[in-house]
């Protein structure tokens, strides 16, 4: 399969067909983006990732098989770093979409949220950003810091790399506000999630707001 890799590269998961075509064909309106595959089951997704190798993958939660949304993002995520999941569901369980982002999930969008809203996130996860449905991200995130702190083993410039992720940042844009390389603050953010064995972004944001380096209103959603 033929593919432009300057475009962000998807592939939907959802085991209703007329969702997966209304889908494809409202991405790939978008000259940013291109649909690689589509998939009906989180066994059939898993199957397809090797050669799929997407940048995002929109994922249901509530899928037909052995696995659901959230065990087939945990496993895309141990298999393939590189593709980021965008959850997205008619369900506004938010026991279930807390689940999805500890498993590795970077944003949450509400199949009725307006599609704005999932372009937003299919273009922040490309970029490493989190961008969760405004209707319950303020919810599902006071979920998420719930339970005991982790341990403090950041340095003070990590910190600062940190707080400035909490703020929806890119890497060059934090690199230009702390003045140093984009590599440097690649390197920061790789220690950052390491020492903290978080998964990714959102993670770590979250355990900003945890430590009160950030607080919930100045994170971006």
């Amino acid at each position: 399969m033929s593919s432009d890799r300057t475009k962000t590269r998807v592939a939907l998961v959802d085991d209703h067909r007329v969702v997966q075509t209304g889908l494809r064909s409202y991405l790939e309106s978008f000259s940013d983006i291109e649909v690689i595959g589509a998939a009906s089951s989180g066994e059939e997704a898993l199957a397809k990732l090797g050669e799929w190798v997407p940048d995002v993958m929109v994922m249901d939660l509530h899928m037909p098989g052995g696995i659901d949304g959230v065990e087939t993002t945990r496993r895309v995520r141990a298999l393939s770093p590189h593709t980021q999941v965008v959850v997205l569901t008619a369900h506004t369980d938010e026991a279930r979409v807390v689940a999805a982002l500890r498993a590795g999930a970077i944003g949450y969008v509400r199949k009725d949220s307006e599609p704005e809203v999932l372009v937003a996130a299919v273009r922040g996860a490309a970029r490493g950003q989190s961008v969760l449905d405004p209707a319950v991200a303020g919810s599902v995130l006071q979920e998420l810091m719930r339970g005991g702190p982790l341990a403090e083993d950041l340095s003070e410039r990590e910190k600062e790399v940190l707080g400035q992720l909490a703020h929806g940042r890119t890497n060059r844009e934090i690199a230009q506000a702390l003045h140093v390389g984009e590599e440097t603050v690649k390197t920061h953010v790789g220690n950052i999630l390491s020492k903290l064995q978080l998964n990714h972004r959102t993670q770590a944001v979250i355990y900003a707001l945890k430590q009160g380096l950030v607080s919930l209103d100045d994170v971006e959603i």
